[in-house]
């Protein structure tokens, strides 16, 4: 594709009064992206993540007198041929639209991601991360970095978390949000929808629990985590197969939530791998 047919897709915006500013801006709320259906990532290895992935923006958004770089070269003939649409703004109003001082020089406004859990296919991965009721988008960011480590098939969200598609956890999840499926659900859709198959459900727990490196995982293995302060509700965990816990040697009750769900996850893995070799 030529420049010239580039150049057919592009606009420049130089007022902070613009409409497509509020609109991008509006992006960094929960209850606009509900309604657009639509969130915003930043940066150019986020957008490379998800150009790789087969995903492209809808809006390519970037700031005036960038340097060059050969991938968002990339990005734009992306863009270009899926017929999105490329704005260019100060890099002043760049910082209004993502809410940072000293933004990147792209950002992308995409469609979010079709999260039933009925669209899952269990059976493409040996571990799925669930964590039920989290409510930090840093947290669900590095749980879904850790699912892309581990080969995970995706993060199963449960009740009330936060929003997957927020620019915290968006930025936290590293590329990540791109590579690994989302699901959200209530507790009793999840069970309806888990034991209608094969799974084992593991629970990160205090609660009779068996030590984390000695336990029989079984794959697909289902590893949940409860919230960041209150864990899981006991209820939960009585319905799991099997419930572990993280030996703690120091004056620390328990590991952060998404840092848990990391230990187990490596943990698992490493198991069923030593089971089929």
């Amino acid at each position: 594709m030529t420049p010239s047919d580039r150049a057919a897709y592009r606009r420049t915006i130089t007022g902070f009064s613009n409409p497509l500013v509020k609109f991008l801006r509006s992006l960094r709320e929960k209850k606009h992206r509900k309604r657009e259906q639509r969130f915003l990532a930043e940066g150019l290895r986020l957008l490379t993540d998800a150009r790789e992935c087969g995903i492209v923006p809808e809006m390519l958004v970037m700031a005036v007198g960038r340097d060059p770089h050969p991938l968002l070269d990339a990005l734009e003939e992306a863009v270009s041929a899926a017929g999105g649409e490329i704005v260019e703004m100060d890099v002043d109003i760049l910082a209004k639209v993502t809410g940072k001082d000293n933004p990147q020089a792209v950002a992308g406004v995409f469609a979010e991601f079709d999260t039933r859990i009925a669209n899952l296919d269990r059976s493409a991965a040996p571990i799925w991360l669930v964590a039920q009721a989290l409510r930090d988008p840093g947290n669900l960011g590095t749980m879904l970095r850790t699912g892309d480590a581990v080969g995970a098939g995706g993060l199963i969200l449960l009740d009330d978390c936060a929003d997957p598609f927020s620019v915290e956890a968006v930025r936290a999840s590293m590329g990540a949000i791109f590579t690994q499926k989302i699901a959200i659900a209530r507790w009793d859709e999840f069970q309806e929808w888990l034991r209608a198959g094969e799974g084992q459900l593991v629970a990160a727990s205090l609660r009779e629990p068996t030590d984390y490196r000695r336990a029989p995982y079984a794959a697909p293995c289902f590893l949940m985590v409860g919230n960041e302060s209150q864990g899981l509700p006991q209820e939960y965990e009585e319905a799991c197969d099997l419930r572990v816990t993280i030996p703690m040697r120091g004056r620390a009750d328990s590991l952060n939530a998404a840092v848990a769900g990391a230990v187990l996850a490596y943990e698992a893995l490493a198991h069923l791998e030593r089971s089929v070799s």
